[in-house]
Order: C-alpha cells, then sequence, then structure tokens
C-alpha cells in the first residue's frame, strides 16, 4: 500500500475508534480530504474486513448516510490510569464509550512486579465479564515519561522501581494481546480531543495533580516532538521557584510551586494539617483562606509558563484536567493568566475549560491507543503493512 494511501487509512482508523467521525462525509470533512478519496480508502478497509458499514444516519437535506464501524466492533479494550496509591481501570469500546469504570488500590511505590499483577487480576475480571475472545488490547496510562518505541517508563519522579521496567512486554505475555503503554497527560489530550469538536485541531491538554504535565494536539493529532517529550513544562524553570529542589535534579522548576506536591509543602510549612492533594482540595473546597490562597497563587504560575507556550503555538483550546482543576479559584487564577499574558489575537477565540471528560480522560485515551494499536497489527496481517503508526 503506498505511503499517501497507508497515512490516510491511517487516520480513518484512528477517527472511527476515536469516535470522531462515523461517515465518509464526517471523515471527508474532518480529514479535509475529497469525498472520492476517502470512499475509495473506505472501500479497501471494507474489503479488508476492518471496516463495515451498517444502518443509516439521516442527513439534513440529503440522503441517508451508512454509518461505518471497525470491523469486529463488538470488541472492547481494557484500560488502567495508574496513580500513586490507586489505579482507574476501566472498559473501553469502539468509539470511545467508556463502561466498568472504577479505583482500586495500586502500590506504585512497591515497584512493577509487586504492584502489576493486582492489577492483571482486576483486568483479567473486566475482560472475563466481557468475554476474553473479544479483548483486542490493553491501554496503560503512566505518570511519568514514557519511551514509546520499547514501551518503558524513563526516569520517574514518583515510581520507584519503574525506570525502564519492560512494562509493555510484561503485560503483553499475560494477556496475549497488543499493549499500549502512554504519559498520563498525553492519554488525556488524546481522550478528551475525541469529545471536543472537530473544528479544534490545535489544543493543549493539562494535568494538574501532584505533578504537572501537558499534552498536545497538532492538526488533529497527538504530537509527541523529536524524542517524545513535548508537553514537558513541569520542569520549566519559573522565577518563584528560586532554588527549591526538583525531582528532576534541577531547583526552582514549575513543579515546585504550582504542583499538588508543592502545595502540600506550602500548607505543611505554614502549619496546616496536610499529607496529599487530596487533603489541599478539600480544605480549598471547604473555602479555607490559607489553602485557597496558595491554590490561586499556584494557578498564576501554571498560567504565566502556558501563557509562552500558547503565544508560541496559538492551539484553538486549552483543556484543564487533573485534581486541582476541580478547584474553580485554581482555573480562575490559570484563565486570568492567560488572558493577561497573551497577545489579544491568540485569545481572542481560545476555549480555556475543564476537561468534558474529567478524571475520565486519560482511561478513554489509554483504551484509544490500545485500540489504535490493535488496528495497526491487524493492518500489518491483512496487508502487509500497518498503515498507521503505532501508538506505542
Amino acid at each position: 500500500m503506498p505511503e499517501k494511501s497507508s497515512a490516510l487509512t491511517a487516520r480513518i482508523l484512528e477517527l472511527l475508534a476515536s469516535g470522531q467521525a462515523a461517515t465518509r462525509t464526517e471523515l471527508a470533512e474532518v480529514l479535509g480530504a475529497a469525498p472520492s478519496t476517502v470512499s475509495f480508502a473506505v472501500g479497501k478497509l471494507v474489503d479488508y474486513g476492518l471496516v463495515a458499514e451498517e444502518g443509516t444516519r439521516n442527513s439534513t437535506g440529503g440522503r441517508p448516510r451508512k454509518v461505518l464501524r471497525l470491523g469486529g466492533s463488538d470488541g472492547y479494550a481494557v484500560a488502567a490510569e495508574l496513580g500513586g496509591k490507586h489505579a482507574h481501570v476501566g472498559v473501553v469500546h469502539p468509539g470511545g464509550g467508556l463502561t466498568d469504570v472504577s479505583t482500586v488500590p495500586f502500590a506504585t511505590a512497591a515497584g512493577p512486579e509487586a504492584a502489576l499483577p493486582a492489577l492483571v487480576e482486576t483486568l483479567e475480571g473486566l475482560a472475563d465479564r466481557h468475554g476474553r475472545a473479544l479483548l483486542r488490547g490493553v491501554g496503560l496510562c503512566l505518570p511519568g515519561p514514557v519511551d514509546v518505541e520499547p514501551g518503558l517508563v524513563t526516569l520517574p519522579a514518583r515510581m520507584p522501581g519503574w525506570n525502564r521496567f519492560p512494562v509493555r512486554d510484561w503485560l503483553q505475555e499475560r494477556f496475549g494481546v497488543p499493549v499500549a503503554i502512554e504519559n498520563d497527560a498525553n492519554c488525556m489530550a488524546v481522550g478528551e480531543h475525541s469529545v471536543r469538536p472537530a473544528g479544534h485541531r490545535q489544543a493543549i491538554m493539562v494535568k494538574a495533580g501532584s505533578g504537572i504535565g501537558a499534552g498536545v494536539i497538532a492538526d488533529g493529532r497527538l504530537y509527541r516532538g523529536g524524542s517524545g517529550a513535548a508537553g514537558e513544562i513541569t520542569h520549566v524553570r519559573v522565577e518563584a521557584g528560586h532554588d527549591i529542589p526538583c525531582s528532576c535534579g534541577n531547583t526552582g522548576c514549575l513543579e515546585t510551586v504550582a504542583s499538588g506536591a508543592a502545595l502540600v509543602r506550602t500548607l505543611r510549612e505554614r502549619g496546616l494539617d496536610v499529607a496529599s492533594t487530596e487533603d489541599v482540595v478539600r480544605l480549598a473546597s471547604d473555602a479555607d483562606p490559607e489553602a485557597t490562597r496558595a491554590v490561586r497563587q499556584a494557578g498564576r504560575y501554571l498560567g504565566q509558563v502556558l501563557a509562552a507556550n500558547i503565544n508560541f503555538f496559538n492551539p484553538d483550546a486549552v483543556y484543564l484536567g487533573g485534581i486541582l482543576s476541580t478547584l474553580e479559584p485554581f482555573v480562575a487564577a490559570v484563565r486570568s493568566q492567560l488572558y493577561e499574558g497573551c497577545h489579544p489575537l491568540v485569545t481572542e477565540h481560545l476555549v480555556i475549560e475543564r476537561a468534558l471528560l474529567g478524571a475520565d480522560a486519560g482511561l478513554a485515551g489509554a483504551g484509544q491507543f490500545a485500540l489504535q494499536r490493535a488496528l495497526a497489527e491487524a493492518m500489518q496481517t491483512v496487508t502487509g503493512s500497518s498503515g498507521m503508526r503505532s501508538p506505542t
């Protein structure tokens, strides 16, 4: 399959998997391609059995359009988003639907070989409930830098024992299906992008929790950068950080003044009884003046760093996720700083909102990565060419 045709079929499969398009006409509109070109590519995918047409959808002023679905769309992926002490798990269906979402204990600090077996048991339970024969892939969303080619976590700040551990291969051996692993901010960016208007083709997804991260959507696709580190705003040095040590080994990074971990440290220094980011959120939600003031200042620091990125990138939207985004003083401070620090042309139509998927954004993205990886391997099998850039 020629390279240009392979790239088009890759995008078609990604759009169908994420639910951003469901008819040939919608695909042509999102891709900006000629309807005849899209129709030809879809026809090939139908011939390969990777896409099926069924039913119709009424259109406005035209004939009913056939709805496209992934071949074997009764399949699904199981996914997990790892946190410090818990994992968010669920089932992700083609088109972006989420079911069976729950939170289970997960001892990240115990290391992968101690923590992963219990998670595997949980995910296998979900697979048994939905039919193991229909399991297409496994997605894992990790709170640290991910080397996407070998499927490894690299130098994670809050994951002792995980550095260079072969997470993807370890899981693939146990499930026997394609496994995709990805950084949490990237997963959130992909998950959130799938439920946003097609016109939002340039976006920044910010995760503000115990740490800070960002995922970048450029021209409708996740942008990883040259070495996969795009969006690593957490280690931008800021004046307010002074000489505060950061987990990366430097001092004065954004993480040292704007993250949940920084807020815990700050409030403890001021005499408040806090031990976690959740404690900070609880106090701020109860209008504690010290917590509210600290949260608002953290939002300003984040907004200052984001403003430089937004002036440079000029996105359509900024989405805020993570536990700190549940606090209105934090969100308001970020928004205010962006309007103050960005050029009026940049903010004229800029959307600045909380993630619509909330806490499920990362889970949705991890599942979509898994389904895309499964599709890439299926296309490799039937055509001899993946036609897709494998997500990991």
